[in-house]
């Protein structure tokens, strides 16, 4: 199998791989990069426990090919650490109690960063949107949601 030499930036760091094509982005950040808190979930694009910003767009990685992000950039939950400080999206659903086993949380936290980007201060029924891609089988998504709003409205993000 012919291998494809990739150059892409995660979490601000500049990677260069060669990829089986038939690889996926979750895979090589798992495997590879050996970041973790992307989380593989359904394999599927559905349940988004996978979702990354690529390009500053949440993603579901494990629906992207490694060979298909050369000389792109990646954030995972782990870029969002800024000083070793969780980003305020992390802190805020620790706070409300909107995390419980946890598997779902770093897609959420993506999908809740890239809207908090897009539009700073969003409603209750924004957020619901925008993590309507993430499913989670704990919470009841009522805390997460309440967290995401409680950033937009201090604007600490």
């Amino acid at each position: 199998m012919q291998r494809h030499h990739i150059k892409l930036t995660v979490n601000g760091d500049s990677h260069e791989l060669d990829v089986d094509p038939r690889r996926t982005l979750m895979e090589i950040l798992r495997e590879e990069l050996e970041l973790h808190g992307t989380h593989e979930g359904c394999g599927s694009g559905d349940c988004g426990a996978c979702t990354v910003l690529l390009d500053d767009e949440p993603v579901p990685s494990c629906l992207v090919l490694a060979a298909d992000v050369d000389g792109r950039e990646v954030v995972t939950v782990e870029g969002l650490v800024q000083n070793g400080e969780p980003h305020a999206v992390q802190k805020a659903i620790v706070a409300h109690g909107g995390i419980q086993c946890g598997y779902c949380t770093p897609g959420i936290v993506i999908s809740s960063v890239a809207l908090l980007k897009e539009n700073p201060h969003p409603t209750e029924h924004e957020v619901r949107e925008a993590i309507a891609g993430n499913l989670c089988r704990c919470t009841g998504y009522q805390k997460i949601v309440d967290a995401v709003v409680q950033v937009g409205a201090s604007s600490a993000h």
